[in-house]
């Protein structure tokens, strides 16, 4: 079973998130947790309290256990960007783009192996 947590308007660029992205993919959510605790990126802090929601989430709703979650997905995509104006010189303007993103993390457990004896 899967266990998606999903944040929308996050006021940051997708890009600059999709580089703390590829560095947590693939991992187990608590050691996810730990490498982006350290990490000084902006988008680091975003997507530790995603993947923090998203474990809580697995464990009170669906009763799987901390231990076994590993991120399976996790991606950044463009959210809308608001269009503001910045004063320039000899009575000009300077365009601005402030950009947002919606960030989502896809849980999952551990198959445990089967051993069977002889």
């Amino acid at each position: 079973m899967d266990v998606r947590a999903k944040v929308r308007f996050l006021p940051i660029s997708a890009q600059k998130l999709r580089l703390v992205c590829d560095q947590v993919r693939g991992m187990d959510a608590d050691q996810a947790l730990i490498v982006l605790k350290y990490m000084p990126h902006k988008g680091a802090r975003f997507l530790y309290k995603l993947i923090e929601s998203a474990i809580h989430n697995a464990e009170m709703n669906y009763e799987m256990n901390r231990t076994d979650l590993y991120i399976t997905q996790v991606h950044a995509d463009e959210g809308p960007s608001m269009k503001r104006v910045k004063a320039g010189a000899r009575g000009r303007y300077k365009p601005r783009t402030k950009r947002t993103a919606h960030l989502t993390v896809v849980l999952a457990e551990h198959e445990e192996d089967l051993i069977y004896g002889s």
